[in-house]
């Protein structure tokens, strides 16, 4: 297993190409596993909202997620590639941007059910496409630009009832803005991610940001946080193993098929957010979360194939930044 990019066919030994041969359904299975792991890290999370401060929780999920991905960095032999940056700047900036996400993210959980916060999570990539026309000059044309307002049109089906619903409450109201505006910082952390990957090793994006943002999290501490018992502390550690799993998982997806074949099934998330959601937390989605969820679904798959189709391939972005926020 590896956290670098799949070198080219013709120069690799034949285990190595053994482990990189085009695998779609390993690569699919990967990803799903992901999807899955992530959102029982998710659901952990929200069982302790309101328990422990946010940043508390951020540096559990960041310091021992990290874990994981360097236990196999070290068994690669590539600890020390790991740290090594030609760009310390930018990855402090994706920090910087990826942890307030996930802080919005954490915090919007404590007020919303599962599934609205992830289905109001699944427009950060139609922000990326916006984003990236402004601050990238990358070109956008009418296919792509059409997705976006088709997607956000189901994000305004999605927030409706929390916003301008019969009786929606203040909690739910400031959860729904909380989770909208995570899903804009989501945004800006991919742009983030698609300036580093130009230079910058996957393993090295994905340590560096667990490290910096672990720091930022720590410096937290003299502001509220709890001493866990030893149940809460058992949890908060798993937060962050699974966290760490989870992103060994995913970016393995990527090794075995095309981008455009794998990341559809990131959306399987709100498959397990539902289930866990009900199962967890006798939450059942409304219909307008599932049919806003399944608008900004369905454009988000067809920017995938329509990236496929200008030859975009978005493999590295993707398999540094997981659904979970993060």
């Amino acid at each position: 297993m590896s956290l670098e990019r799949a070198a080219p066919a013709a120069s690799q030994s034949p285990g190595t190409a053994e482990l990189n041969a085009y695998n779609p359904r390993l690569g699919i299975a990967l990803k799903v596993a992901s999807a899955l792991v992530f959102t029982g890290m998710v659901a952990m999370v929200k069982l302790l909202d309101g328990v422990y401060p946010v940043g508390e929780v951020i540096f559990a999920r960041s310091f021992f997620g990290m874990l994981p991905v360097l236990l196999v960095i070290a068994w690669q032999g590539r600890v020390s590639d790991a740290f090594v940056t030609r760009r310390p700047w930018g990855h402090i900036s994706r920090a910087l941007v990826g942890g307030t996400a996930m802080s919005l993210w954490f915090a919007a959980l404590a007020l919303l059910p599962l599934p609205d916060a992830t289905a109001i999570g699944f427009s950060a990539p139609l922000m990326t496409v916006a984003l990236a026309a402004v601050i990238l000059r990358e070109k956008v044309r009418a296919y792509r630009w059409s997705a976006v307002a088709v997607g956000f049109l189901g994000i305004l089906i999605i927030l409706s009832p929390h916003l301008s619903g019969a009786a929606p409450t203040e909690e739910a109201s400031l959860g729904a803005m909380l989770a909208f505006a995570s899903a804009i910082f989501m945004a800006l952390a991919m742009i983030t991610v698609r300036r580093l990957t130009s230079t910058e090793r996957t393993s090295t994006i994905v340590v560096w940001f667990a490290g910096v943002t672990s720091v930022f999290a720590l410096m937290s501490a003299p502001f509220g946080w709890v001493m866990p018992d030893a149940t809460d502390a058992v949890m908060l550690v798993a937060i962050g193993l699974s966290g760490g799993v989870g992103q060994i998982l995913l970016t393995q997806s990527y090794r075995y098929a095309d981008a455009s074949t794998i990341a559809p099934f990131e959306y399987t998330t709100m498959l397990w957010t539902v289930l866990v959601g009900w199962i967890v937390f006798a939450e059942v989605p409304t219909l307008e979360v599932i049919g806003g969820a399944a608008i900004v679904i369905g454009a988000g798959v067809f920017v995938i194939f329509r990236e496929r189709q200008l030859g975009l391939d978005r493999s590295r972005e993707r398999s540094t930044v997981p659904p979970s926020k993060v």
